[in-house]
């Protein structure tokens, strides 16, 4: 029986984890779960999963909570509550799905407690890449990717000899707007955005995808996770989405990952390893993808990515600076306060005035996370960006 937390349960990843988790009662059971205000939701889980502890976001949630599940359940409120679950004395791993820059103590602190990690927070390793990966090598802690991308390079290099990696080709769906203009992209709206061609995730990711920022974040954190330099990771957009991603061998051999666009096979992988279990999930059939494209992102068209890549290779504080300036300027313009070429122009602006500071301790990149969302929002309100 392996034990679980899961950070985040309400959400696309976490839902989906409860829904792996129902398919083996007798071998995975969960200790905790956290969530926001979804409180129906995680009222739910916590019926049919019974943890010992539940986490939401504020005291009012947790008010309303306490009276739709067992007495039984303890309750607890805000970073306090998702620290005491990410370090839960009988959790074994801890499935990280937060979304944003908040997962990245609950991260910390449970690679500090021991706890192997399921990481589908991207921030945690774009943020403070160096300080998670240090602290899981010398808490022998192991980081399992539950992306899809990074899941299929850490699938592809399994038996492989680290030193036999020549490079990473992250794929990308293009999103709904590959095949748009500039003009187009300009008066693009948040309901068009939020219709992604292939994949079903919350907002946030969805259009992160839309941008390609979000693969500029994947970028990053295959950076961290594979300890290899950002000239040896590629983009390569591949609008079918059933190549997840390749890994290039210094004798030319090329070994690829596929499957459907499903995350829940990442994700039952990040829980069972190293063990592969019987899954009834839809199996993927090449006849009737019938033909498997790629070519080259359009950086001019789609800046966030060469954006994250300078950030990146800047290192430092400015992939936290890039990560909370995308952040403010993707929920900005989820409101309509910022058109979604502006996007990337917020980011571009934030990054263009931070003073970045290498070897960054949390509490600079944390402050370094602060200053970019002020300075977003700084930003955003000049005329030039609304609209």
């Amino acid at each position: 029986m392996k034990r679980l937390a899961i950070l985040g349960s309400t959400g696309s990843i976490g839902r989906q984890t409860v829904e792996i988790i129902s398919h083996y009662p007798d071998s995975l059971r969960v200790v905790a779960l956290t969530a926001g205000r979804n409180i129906h939701c995680l009222a739910k889980q916590a019926r049919q999963l019974n943890p010992e502890l539940v986490v939401v976001g504020d005291a009012d949630s947790a008010k309303g909570l306490r009276g739709m599940i067992s007495n039984n359940i303890e309750v607890m409120v805000g970073a306090e509550g998702l620290i005491a679950a990410a370090t839960h004395s009988q959790a074994e791993l801890v499935v990280v799905s937060v979304v944003g820059a908040r997962g990245i103590l609950p991260t910390l602190a449970a690679i500090d407690a021991g706890k192997d990690i399921g990481l589908a927070n991207k921030e945690s390793l774009v943020a403070a890449g160096e300080l998670v990966m240090s602290k899981a090598k010398e808490r022998h802690v192991q980081i399992l990717p539950i992306d899809s991308e990074h899941s299929a390079v850490f699938q592809c290099l399994q038996g492989q000899d680290p030193a036999h990696l020549e490079k990473i080709i992250l794929t990308a769906s293009g999103g709904p707007f590959r095949t748009y203009t500039k003009e187009q992209l300009e008066l693009v709206t948040p309901k068009e955005a939020l219709k992604h061609p292939n994949w079903d995730m919350g907002a946030k990711i969805t259009i992160d995808s839309a941008t390609l920022m979000n693969k500029g974040l994947e970028v990053i954190e295959a950076h961290w996770l594979f300890d290899l330099p950002y000239e040896q990771i590629q983009v390569l957009v591949h609008p079918q989405s059933i190549v997840h991603s390749l890994v290039g061998l210094v004798d030319g051999s090329v070994l690829a990952q596929l499957g459907p666009p499903d995350m829940r096979l990442p994700i039952q992988l990040a829980l069972t390893f190293p063990e592969r279990w019987s899954a009834p999930w839809p199996r993927l059939s090449l006849a009737d993808v019938g033909s498997l494209t790629f070519a080259k992102p359009d950086g001019k068209l789609f800046p966030c990515l060469p954006l994250a890549y300078e950030a990146g290779k800047e290192g430092g504080t400015m992939p936290a600076v890039l990560n909370a300036a995308n952040e403010e300027a993707v929920e900005a313009f989820l409101q309509e306060r910022i058109s979604f070429m502006g996007i990337p122009r917020v980011i571009e602006g934030v990054l263009e005035e931070h003073q970045n500071k290498q070897q960054p301790t949390i509490d600079d990149t944390l402050a370094a996370d602060r200053w970019a969302r002020r300075k977003a929002q700084h930003i955003m309100k000049q005329p030039p960006l609304k609209g």
